[in-house]
């Protein structure tokens, strides 16, 4: 049986987790008969957003690892407790909070810094030549974690231009890809599929994420 850690940044699309595109991950991974190792930084969200209005909630503040317990039923651990022995390939779904609380490119754009437990796991898991699987946003963690190592990773966002401008600009080479499909760099292990970068329903983002889950337990 196949241990996959499974990277989470909260819960809701706007401030945390897409919920949709991490259920529809947990949905394949276990189909396949993996263990999943749910995981999340134990930090405050960058802000807690309104799901009905979309508004900031002033004054507000949410603790990602409490808020992603809710997708992992309670079985989750603080990221900074896993290592990646734990795990056979790691998988991060998208998500705002993956661009708010793993990083901050929602903010910073290229500039953006990761969180140094993700940053710690994402480099590990490439320099270990373990499978890791990045949907939606999330590619640009692993763009931003291979900045300036000389590694080039081919990697998706979709076909949205500005995302994909700051991807080349960290060093990654941007593949336009079908919500239905993934993008594999099987050099460097790295499989992405845009999910609602692009899709606009789960029946067309479920496509993809199965898509990637396959390749993810093919470069196993």
């Amino acid at each position: 049986m196949a241990k996959i850690g499974l990277v989470l940044s909260g819960c809701g699309v706007y401030d945390g987790s897409e919920l949709q595109e991490t259920i529809m991950s947990v949905y394949f991974l276990e189909k396949r008969g993996a263990e999943i190792i749910y995981m999340a930084p134990n930090i405050d969200q960058m802000h807690v957003i309104n799901h009905l209005t979309g508004d900031v909630m002033q004054g507000e503040s949410r603790n990602v690892l409490v808020e992603a317990a809710r997708i992992s039923r309670g079985d989750i651990r603080d990221i900074k407790d896993v290592n990646v022995s734990d795990f056979d390939a790691l998988m991060i779904p998208g998500g705002f909070g993956a661009a708010k609380n793993l990083t901050s490119f929602a903010v910073d754009g290229p500039d953006a810094k990761i969180n140094d437990d993700v940053l710690r796991l994402v480099k590990g898991t490439l320099d270990a030549k373990k499978p890791l699987a990045a949907i939606c946003i999330a590619p640009v963690i692993v763009a931003k974690a291979l900045a300036g190592t000389g590694v080039e990773s081919s990697i998706t966002i979709g076909n949205e231009e500005g995302v994909a401008g700051a991807l080349e600009s960290l060093g990654a080479k941007h593949i336009q890809c079908p919500v239905q499909e993934a993008v594999v760099d099987e050099a460097n292990k790295i499989i992405t599929s845009p999910a609602y970068m692009l899709g606009q329903n789960i029946l067309e983002i479920s496509e993809g994420i199965e898509a990637a889950v396959d390749k993810l337990y093919a470069l196993m």
